[in-house]
C-alpha cells in the first residue's frame, strides 16, 4: 500500500469516528444542541437581576453562576474576553466584579476582588466601562446616568421615508436600543436592598460625562444627525409618550414563547428594566416570563455553568446535517431524516422586521435558535438549505420549503452585491459614526465577506446558479472588491481572516470562478503563509480588534479546518499545506486553550464565542472534502 493509501485509510479512519461521535449528539426532535458560550457578561448580568428583582428561587442559579465567574477570575484579579488578550478586559471585570458582590457570596475584602477593584481603577473606573455595562449600573442606581448622546423617544415614530429614521439601525441595534432608550429617558433606577456600593471605583482624573461639544462644528459628519436629534427632542410632550408606547409594543409584540425579546438574553435583561420604568411590577407576567426564559438558557453541562445569550441549535443542526451528508450519509438514513423533520419545524412563516427593506418577498428564512420565529438571517437560511437539498429532491414537502428559503435568500442580497446578516440595504455608513462603542459593527447590517461567500457556496454547490446569473455576477464583483491588500478577506462572524477567506475562496470557486484567477492565487498565497509550524492555522481575537491579521501562540481545530477547506476548494488538495493540516487534525494534539478558544465574534472587542460544536463540525468538513478531493483525483488519473 503506498503512503497516500495509508494516509488516506487514516483519513476515512478518523472520519467515520467524527461521524460517530456527532451522531450521538442527535436529540429525539433530531436536534443537534451545543453550547453557544459567549462573554461572561449574561451570567453577570443575571446575577445582578435576579437579586435586584429579590427572586428568591434562583439561589442554585446564582452559586453555579458565581463559581463559574469566580473560576474564569485570572490570579491577577481581573477577567479576560479571550486567553491571549493582552492584558485583563476592563469592561469584563467591573461587570464581574459587581455581580459577585451583588451575589453576596463575595466581598470587597476578599484578596482576589481586591485585586479586581485596583485594575479597575488603575484602567479608567466606571466611566471607562462599555456603554452597555454603564446603562446595567445606571439602572441598578451604581452608576448616574451620563450625558451620552440624546435620543429622544420621538425619534422612534419617525417614519421610514424620512431620511433618517428608526429602520436604518441593524435589527441588533434595534432591538437593544429601545429597552436601553425607554430606561435612559425615565432615568429609571431600581431600588435594591442587597446592591452593593461602587463609589470607589471612579477614577479621579478620569472625566465622568464624556463631552459632545465637538457634533456641534458643521464640519462633523455627525453634525446633522445631532442636530436632528436635538430637533425632534422639541416636539410636544405628547409625542414623546406616544415614543414610550410604541417602544413598549415594540417590545412586546417581538417577544417569543419562551418570554425572551428576540431570543436574546442580552435584549431580554434590557427589556425587564424597561418594563419597570414603564410602570410594570416585579411580579408581572411579562417580567416573571422573561425571568424563566432567561433561566432557561443556563446551561449546566460541564463543569462551569453558562447562561447562552441564546441557543444556537438551528444553526448546529443545519451545520451538522449538511457535514455528515458530506462525509457520506445518505439522505434515507435516520439522523439526516430526523434533523430534517426538525429543521422544517424552524422555517420561519411571518413576516419579521427584515420586511420594511424587503417588502414584496414572502417568510422563508432560518434563525439562529430554537426559539427564534422573528428574526431569520442570511447565514443559518443558506446552512439549513445546504443540509435539505438532497431531501429536497426526493420529498415534496421539503423541496416547497427548500424553494421558499432560495427565493428569500436571492431576495435579501444588498444593492452592493453583497449579502449581510439580517436584514437588506441597512448599512448607512454614517451610522457607524455615532460616538458609542461598537458602533460601526452593530449600529449597521452592510455587506460582509463571510456572509456573501457562505451565500455563494450554497447557490453555486447546491442550487447550481454559476456567475453568468445576475445576482451571482453582482455578488463575486463584491467579493474581489474587497479583497484585502495581502489576499485575504475579513469575517465579520468568525475569527477572523481565515474565516472571511475561507468563506469568499468556497463560495467564489462553487460559482465558477477559476482556481487561477489572480484574485483566487493571491488568497492561496496568504493562507499558505501563515501556516503554523504544527501544521495547523491559528488566529487571535485580536484581529478584528486591530483590523489585521494576529496569529495565535497556537493552532485551533476550527481553523485549521477553513483554511484546509479553503485551500482544497481553491485545487490546491494535493498540496503539502494541506496534508500538514490534515495531520494536524488527524494526531488532535492540543493544549485546553486550543480546545476553548473563541473562533466566534458577536461583537469584537467585547463579545467572542467560542461554539462547543465547531471543533467537531469543521475538521469533519474539511476530512471528507480532502477524502472527496484525492478519490477522485486518482479515479480521474
Amino acid at each position: 500500500m503506498s503512503l497516500l493509501n495509508t494516509f488516506l485509510e487514516s483519513v476515512k479512519t478518523e472520519q467515520q469516528r467524527r461521524v460517530k461521535e456527532l451522531v450521538e449528539h442527535q436529540q429525539a426532535d433530531g436536534s443537534f444542541p451545543f453550547r453557544f458560550q459567549g462573554s461572561l457578561m449574561t451570567d453577570a448580568f443575571y446575577i445582578i437581576t435576579i437579586r435586584a428583582l429579590d427572586i428568591q428561587t434562583e439561589e442554585e442559579n446564582i452559586r453555579l453562576l458565581t463559581k463559574t465567574l469566580r473560576a474564569t477570575q485570572h490570579r491577577k484579579g481581573y477577567w479576560k474576553a479571550y486567553s491571549d488578550e493582552p492584558n485583563g478586559h476592563l469592561s469584563a471585570t467591573i461587570i464581574a466584579y459587581t455581580a459577585l458582590l451583588y451575589s453576596g457570596h463575595y466581598s470587597k475584602n476578599d484578596k482576589q476582588m481586591k485585586k479586581a477593584k485596583a485594575f479597575i481603577v488603575k484602567n479608567g473606573g466606571l466611566a471607562k466601562a462599555h456603554f452597555m455595562i454603564k446603562w446595567m449600573l445606571s439602572v441598578n442606581g451604581l452608576y448616574p446616568w451620563s450625558h451620552m448622546i440624546y435620543i429622544p423617544m420621538t425619534f422612534l415614530l419617525l417614519p421610514t421615508f424620512q431620511p433618517i429614521n428608526f429602520y436604518q439601525f441593524s435589527a441588533y441595534a434595534r432591538i437593544h436600543f429601545i429597552p436601553m432608550l425607554i430606561a435612559a429617558n425615565k432615568k429609571f433606577t431600581i431600588d435594591a436592598k442587597t446592591k452593593p456600593q461602587l463609589d470607589d471605583l471612579f477614577a479621579r482624573d478620569i472625566a465622568l460625562y464624556p463631552s459632545y461639544a465637538h457634533l456641534e462644528d458643521e464640519r462633523s459628519p455627525l453634525t446633522f444627525l445631532w442636530k436632528e436629534m436635538k430637533r425632534i427632542g422639541k416636539f410636544p410632550a405628547y409625542l414623546h409618550h406616544l415614543g414610550f408606547q410604541y417602544g413598549e409594543k415594540y417590545m412586546l409584540d417581538r417577544l417569543e414563547e419562551d418570554g425572551t425579546l428576540y431570543s436574546y438574553a442580552s435584549a431580554t435583561f434590557f427589556m425587564i428594566y424597561a418594563l419597570l420604568a414603564l410602570g410594570y411590577k416585579k411580579d408581572s407576567p411579562v417580567i416573571q416570563k422573561a425571568v424563566s426564559g432567561l433561566t432557561s438558557l443556563i446551561d449546566k453541562r460541564g463543569e462551569q455553568s453558562h447562561l447562552e445569550n441564546s441557543t444556537s441549535t438551528v444553526w448546529d443542526t443545519g451545520l451538522i446535517s449538511y457535514t455528515l451528508q458530506q462525509a457520506g450519509m445518505t439522505t434515507d438514513t435516520i439522523p439526516i431524516r430526523k434533523a430534517t423533520k426538525y429543521l422544517l419545524t424552524k422555517q420561519h412563516t411571518k413576516k419579521g422586521d427584515w420586511q420594511v427593506h424587503n417588502p414584496h418577498t414572502e417568510p422563508g428564512g432560518w434563525g439562529f435558535s430554537d426559539i427564534n420565529t422573528n428574526n431569520p438571517d442570511n447565514d443559518d437560511t443558506s446552512a439549513v438549505l445546504r443540509a435539505i437539498t438532497a431531501p429536497a429532491a426526493i420529498d415534496q414537502t421539503v423541496h416547497q420549503a427548500w424553494q421558499k428559503g432560495t427565493n428569500y435568500l436571492l431576495s435579501m442580497q444588498n444593492r452592493d452585491g453583497g449579502w449581510g446578516a439580517f436584514e437588506k440595504n441597512t448599512d448607512w455608513e454614517i451610522l457607524k459614526l455615532v460616538p458609542i462603542e461598537n458602533a460601526k459593527d452593530a449600529a449597521i447590517d452592510p455587506s460582509t465577506a463571510d456572509l456573501t461567500g457562505r451565500v455563494l457556496e450554497y447557490l453555486g454547490n447546491f442550487a447550481h446558479l454559476d456567475n453568468t446569473h445576475s445576482h451571482i455576477k453582482r455578488a463575486t464583483s463584491w467579493l474581489i472588491d474587497h479583497q484585502e491588500k495581502d489576499g485575504s478577506w475579513y469575517g465579520r462572524w468568525g475569527v477572523c481572516y481565515i474565516y472571511g477567506t475561507w468563506a469568499a475562496i468556497t463560495g467564489l470557486t462553487a460559482v465558477g470562478i477559476d482556481v487561477n484567477h489572480p484574485t483566487i492565487k493571491k488568497a492561496i498565497a496568504w493562507l499558505k503563509k501563515i501556516q503554523q509550524s504544527d501544521g495547523g492555522w491559528g488566529e487571535s481575537c485580536q484581529s478584528c480588534e486591530k483590523l489585521s491579521y494576529v496569529s495565535l501562540p497556537f493552532s485551533t481545530e476550527s481553523q485549521t479546518a477553513w483554511a484546509v477547506d479553503a485551500l482544497v476548494a481553491a485545487g490546491e488538495g494535493a498540496s503539502k499545506e494541506v496534508k500538514r493540516g490534515i495531520s494536524y487534525i488527524l494526531e488532535k494534539k492540543q493544549e485546553d486553550d486550543a480546545i476553548t478558544y473563541p473562533t466566534g465574534i458577536g461583537l469584537p472587542n467585547q463579545f467572542y464565542i467560542y461554539y462547543h460544536s465547531y471543533n467537531k463540525i469543521f475538521p469533519l468538513l474539511a476530512l471528507s472534502h480532502y477524502k472527496n478531493y484525492i478519490t477522485n483525483k486518482e479515479t480521474n488519473l
